[in-house]
């Protein structure tokens, strides 16, 4: 399901939904969160310039691939939950709350055709690829019982990941790796850069983030989900929850998600700052 196209009322005829529609459509949305505060009220720091060593382009180009393949598996399956699933559904509305106050966060969101599916298994586990493909498990809403405001801080950290760009810096960072080595030898024209990119795409989803990112997509996440109107408290239970979940091993998502006292603390002193945001929106 691409929001782009889905951002629009549902009352404007739209027999037809092109390209230019689509954006438009976004753009209005935008335009309406535009009236908030500007600023970040999270205070994160600048996005690491070292990201820069990898091309925007091709890493979302990866994400887009990795998506593709991610969905024809769960198809293959029989596990991709139809758009008109219940729980799918419920994940759209969440998305098409938070989607607008994106692009405040990195520019290039607004021409992102974001995404989300559902895959029915008991993985505890949801992730965003860079171009705003956004995948769920069944196992996450089910086993933890999420209320929508905490299903929309699960999401909005996911999206934080992307926008923030902390998988561009990751493998920015392994630059010594033989991948790194490659893509270094494509931008000085070496060679094949579209072939750089199937090899980031089998890279994305095995990615371990940083505490630091982690603490950053908490936060971003946290703003993200206050201003599409969902309560800033919800990100504490749902860590209380996850804490919860990881006794007698944890699931798969806490293994690139670290958990502890530390993270909700954290976020316990930074729900204050995003509480008039979630006041502001709900009056809106």
């Amino acid at each position: 399901m691409c929001f782009l196209c889905d951002l629009k009322t549902p009352s404007a005829p739209a027999p037809q939904r092109g390209p230019w529609q689509a954006r438009r459509a976004f753009v209005l949305a935008g335009a309406a969160a535009a009236a908030w505060p500007a600023a970040a009220q999270v205070d994160v720091g600048k996005a690491s310039s070292l990201r820069k060593l990898v091309p925007a382009d091709q890493i979302e180009q990866a994400g887009r691939q990795q998506f593709v393949q991610t969905v024809q598996e769960a198809k293959q399956q029989n596990a991709l939950l139809p758009a008109n699933h219940p729980q799918t559904r419920r994940l759209h509305a969440i998305a098409k709350r938070i989607i607008p106050h994106t692009a405040a966060w990195n520019p290039r969101a607004r021409d992102w055709r974001w995404e989300v599916i559902l895959i029915h298994s008991d993985q505890i586990n949801a992730f965003c690829l860079p171009g705003g493909k956004i995948a769920f498990y069944t196992g996450i809403l089910s086993q933890l019982k999420l209320s929508d405001d905490e299903a929309a801080m699960i999401m909005g950290h996911e999206m934080a990941h992307a926008l923030r760009e902390h998988a561009r810096e990751r493998l920015a960072k392994s630059s010594a790796t033989n991948l790194g080595l490659r893509l270094g030898a494509e931008l000085l024209g070496l060679g094949n850069l579209g072939s750089v990119a199937a090899d980031l795409s089998a890279q994305l989803l095995t990615l371990k983030f940083s505490r630091e990112d982690e603490t950053e997509a908490d936060l971003v996440g946290l703003e993200l989900a206050a201003r599409g109107a969902f309560q800033p408290q919800a990100s504490v239970s749902l860590w209380q929850k996850m804490a919860a979940a990881n006794k007698g091993g944890g699931p798969a998502f806490l293994s690139t998600h670290p958990n502890g006292p530390n993270r909700i603390r954290e976020l316990q002193a930074n729900v204050p700052k995003v509480q008039a945001l979630y006041e502001r929106a709900r009056r809106g």
